[in-house]
């Protein structure tokens, strides 16, 4: 194949698995409305029908031995949708970097479509491990999200500037890339934590929040994984990054627009954990410091390269 040939191919993988994102996104969102719908109408009974006399507890949440939930059975199309999505995706990624001859994140485009890849990878690494299926509505919705805003930065594959030419970029993108995925969980419990407990507060949790896990156990989840990405948010954009900057710069700090607020994102979210660990910080306050350390990471990302000229404008 030529480097062309690669280039269309990774056009048409990155647009496919846009499209069976969507999907995977839209069967979870199915799912939620058949919980709501299983809570109060037994498996295997028509939608509408009134539940019969007598019908047991297990009957009533859609749990009958001889039919499976429909919500269950969406939660697994969701999730092989998802993993479709994330092989394709991460062939658009490695054909991108054929056809480029370099690594696949060396402007906004690519940040996005490689940022979106390892998110959904390691949102499936997490779900082999523990039972993380209940983020799969926000980690998809955001996904989509992103690879449309890198839709519109596409750029067609080519060499780097040369301020970017150095293994520095590999070892320092990487490693933020891995952190914002983390983070991206990390936020999407800590959302989900907001929205339960208040409901559950006001005595109106309901069926599908009952699917969810505990409020503690989402508090937890997100502070252990906002706790790795802190260490790899540290090691790519205030170890990694700094030493870049030295060897494409001739220093190691400069005070440009990306590298103050990447140390904004890093001193809230040090806050974050700061606050855990001696204020006794939990639940609720936690939770929206950790909204707050992923937006100033999403504009660091996408807010400083469009609006903000810098020495990392050559990224757009």
């Amino acid at each position: 194949m030529t480097l062309a040939d690669y280039a269309n191919f990774s056009n048409y993988a990155v647009a496919s698995a846009t499209v069976v994102l969507a999907l995977a996104f839209l069967a979870h969102v199915a799912e939620l409305v058949f919980v709501r719908r299983e809570a109060v109408q037994p498996v295997g009974q028509p939608v509408g029908q009134p539940v019969p006399v007598g019908a047991g507890e297990g009957s009533a949440l859609g749990q009958d031995e001889e039919s499976e939930p429909r919500s269950a059975v969406l939660t697994r199309i969701a999730t092989a949708l998802v993993v479709v999505s994330s092989l394709v995706l991460v062939a658009g990624v490695v054909t991108r970097a054929l056809a480029a001859e370099r690594v696949p994140w060396g402007n906004m485009y690519e940040f996005g479509v490689t940022g979106t890849a390892i998110a959904l990878v390691v949102y499936l690494a997490l779900a082999a491990r523990i039972e993380v299926t209940w983020l799969g509505s926000i980690v998809t919705g955001f996904g989509l999200v992103v690879l449309g805003l890198a839709s519109t930065t596409y750029v067609p594959a080519g060499p780097l500037v040369p301020a970017l030419h150095s293994y520095w970029l590999v070892i320092h993108v990487a490693a933020v890339m891995i952190a914002g995925a983390l983070f991206l969980i990390g936020t999407a419990s800590s959302i989900l934590y907001i929205v339960k407990e208040r409901a559950e507060k006001r005595g109106s949790a309901g069926a599908i929040l009952d699917r969810f896990p505990t409020i503690a156990a989402m508090d937890r989840l997100a502070y252990r994984v906002i706790a790795v990405g802190f260490v790899m948010w540290t090691f790519g954009a205030l170890i990694s990054g700094p030493i870049w900057a030295q060897y494409a710069w001739g220093r190691y700090w400069g005070w440009d627009p990306k590298e103050v607020w990447a140390f904004i994102t890093w001193v809230v979210y040090a806050g974050y954990l700061h606050a855990r660990a001696t204020a006794g910080w939990r639940g609720r306050r936690a939770a929206i410091i950790a909204l707050i350390g992923f937006a100033t990471f999403l504009f660091s990302y996408y807010g400083v390269n469009i609006f903000v000229p810098g020495l990392h404008s050559y990224a757009k």
